[in-house]
């Protein structure tokens, strides 16, 4: 007799976001359902947003549109997908006065978005600064964050290793272990739904 999986759709077939949700089930899935095993399925689809959202706002947009995206690929396939989850990575600039100066900070931060297709919930990464070189080339350059940060590194690929965030923290933190986090805050309303009273 074989056990029917809890089938979770991801919006990305890249691995960092794959495994991040793999990791982030390991922790969370017996107080989501626990008799369930689950089974991380990743299908490419259209964000709606630019190459490398440039607001926080942009970034949580890209997340949902690919959660979103999933549910109605999954209806239209008839698929039997129980839980769909959108991840964007993206940036978020903020104006910081120090001294009566106006200064930019641009922060790096992935936002996760999952929904059962009737309700749904974001979660936020945290985040971490990029280097005003770094934060120059992307903003005002407008060159894609996975082509800069590989040139700032000299290195190629990053974003399907490390990513930005393994560069810019050594690798204490990775681009897993960032959308890891966002998972498991975007999943929170479902694994602890009486407090959130869904």
């Amino acid at each position: 007799m074989s056990i029917e999986k809890t089938q979770v759709a991801v919006g990305s077939t890249r691995h960092p976001k794959l495994n991040a949700v793999w990791e982030a089930l390991s922790v969370i899935g017996p107080t989501l359902d626990g008799n369930a095993l689950y089974d991380v399925i990743g299908v490419e689809v259209e964000t709606g947003v630019g190459h490398t959202p440039l607001s926080r706002a942009e970034t949580m947009a890209g997340a949902r549109n690919r959660a979103e995206s999933l549910v109605r690929l999954g209806r239209e396939r008839g698929e039997r997908w129980r839980y769909f989850v959108g991840l964007e990575g993206g940036l978020d600039i903020v104006q910081d006065i120090v001294q009566n100066q106006a200064q930019r900070l641009v922060f790096l931060q992935n936002w996760a978005y999952v929904t059962d297709g009737a309700r749904g919930a974001f979660g936020q990464s945290g985040a971490i600064l990029l280097p005003d070189a770094l934060a120059t080339r992307v903003v005002d350059d407008g060159v894609e964050l996975a082509a800069a940060i590989d040139a700032f590194a000299g290195q190629c690929g990053i974003r399907n290793l490390q990513g930005a965030w393994g560069v810019l923290s050594r690798n204490l933190i990775t681009r897993t272990d960032s959308f890891r986090t966002a998972v498991i805050n975007a999943f929170a309303p479902f694994f602890n739904a009486k407090l959130y009273d869904l």
